[in-house]
């Protein structure tokens, strides 16, 4: 039997498949909330913590000076990471989440022991933890609220349930896998990357709203017509946004960028499974229910 033929005639089967992936997820986020007391890995400037600036750069191995620390402190979570401007490299800076100025005193004196700096050759920025979570619940509630609002858009559109809610449903497997994956990268989560969460809300919708309007909306040809038709439209779009997000990984240094870059391109992967086999089973079986 060609793949065709699967897709066409196996859909209900192979709607095992987004389903099993969004279990695994789900269980992934679990096991990582049972261990650690947060669903993803944050980043400094959601948990908090400081940074140390270092304008001397000529003489500052990232890599080096990373293991450095890490040997020195292992217990503390320290970053080591390097700040261009117009492709050149202008300072070092060493993140961690030291608050304390007992340990914030301890890190920046190894590092300035090392490479014999001087007061006016680093700065020290701090970040409390209450202005980290701060942001990061009013953050998950705009993000609440995005999808309530995007669900009573969607049924004012289409006036029927099952379809309103098979978007929905895809928009936020498509969160939920992104976020169960890049747990497993390793990445911390930062304010950029909560941005690109919301971003991807967008584009995941894009892709649903396109679907549902050719298979609703839409009279003329065949079910499958129409799925193939929308399904063209669809890749092209998700396909011209991959290569210009794979461009940016490729090209662009800043850590924000990349890490905003990394959480889309995930994303725009689930989404494919999401929409071309979860949104169009569960369409096809409403669709052949309503005949019925």
């Amino acid at each position: 039997m060609k793949l065709k033929d699967i897709y066409e005639q196996k859909y209900k089967v192979l709607l095992l498949i987004p389903f099993i992936i969004l279990v695994l997820a789900l269980l992934q986020i679990g096991i990582q909330t049972a261990v650690t007391g947060d669903f993803v890995n944050k980043g400094i400037t959601l948990k908090g913590g400081s940074s140390i600036t270092l304008d001397k750069t000529d003489m500052v191995n990232v890599e080096e000076l990373g293991l450095f620390l890490q040997d020195k402190f292992p217990k503390a979570d320290i970053n080591v990471r390097t700040i261009s401007s117009a492709g050149q490299v202008v300072s070092v800076a060493v993140d961690s989440d030291a608050q304390e100025n007992s340990e914030i005193n301890a890190l920046t004196k190894a590092v300035t022991e090392k490479y014999n700096l001087g007061k006016g050759d680093y700065s020290i920025e701090v970040m409390g933890s209450a202005l980290g979570n701060s942001f990061f619940k009013q953050t998950f509630m705009a993000l609440i609220i995005a999808f309530l609002l995007m669900g009573i858009v969607v049924l004012i559109y289409f006036r029927t349930i099952i379809p309103s809610l098979a978007v929905i449903l895809a928009a936020l497997s498509d969160i939920i896998v992104t976020l169960s994956i890049f747990n497993l990268t390793g990445i911390k989560l930062s304010t950029a990357g909560i941005a690109a969460f919301l971003m991807l809300i967008g584009y995941s919708v894009d892709t649903d709203i396109l679907l549902s309007t050719r298979l609703l909306k839409r009279k003329e040809g065949t079910v499958m017509d129409r799925v193939y038709g929308a399904m063209k439209t669809g890749l092209t779009m998700s396909t011209t946004t991959l290569v210009a997000i794979g461009v940016a990984l490729i090209f662009v240094e800043s850590e924000v960028v990349k890490q905003i870059m990394i959480i889309l391109f995930i994303g725009l992967l689930v989404d494919l499974v999401m929409t071309w086999i979860q949104n169009v089973g569960i369409l096809r079986m409403y669709i052949e229910k309503k005949r019925k």
